[in-house]
């Protein structure tokens, strides 16, 4: 159960790196609609970067 989680934990990482990049990218081009469309992409961020905290919190209590 404990690899699990910890594979989840990854992929929500990789998730938060892959929406970072993508809100950066979106903002340094520019554009019609680019603010919202960074705008999107940090929202998301902030949603990835929270289930990955919860993963790891759930990884140290199966840990114990």
């Amino acid at each position: 159960m404990s690899v699990f989680v910890i594979i989840l934990m990854v992929i929500a990482l990789l998730l938060v790196l892959g929406s970072l990049f993508g809100g950066l990218l979106s903002m340094a081009r520019g554009g019609p609609g680019a603010p919202e469309r960074s705008n999107r992409f940090m929202r998301y961020r902030v949603l990835f970067q929270f289930l990955a905290v919860a993963l790891f919190m759930i990884a140290l209590a199966l840990s114990r």
